[in-house]
């Protein structure tokens, strides 16, 4: 589990990546509401990741 909660915050950035990636192929380019949700889940899985690299 330990191994796991050390790579969070950068499967929490790649799950907001690919967010972004999936609302660009499927044309929802116009919906503010998912870019704005994709950048908030990475900006947090950047806070996470620091906050936990600081903690170890």
């Amino acid at each position: 589990m330990n191994s796991f909660t050390k790579y969070l915050g950068a499967i929490v950035v790649i799950l907001g990546a690919i967010l972004l990636i999936c609302s660009f192929f499927l044309g929802w380019n116009s919906y503010n509401g998912v870019q704005i949700g994709a950048l908030v889940i990475m900006v947090a899985g950047l806070l996470l990741h620091i906050f936990l690299g600081k903690k170890a």
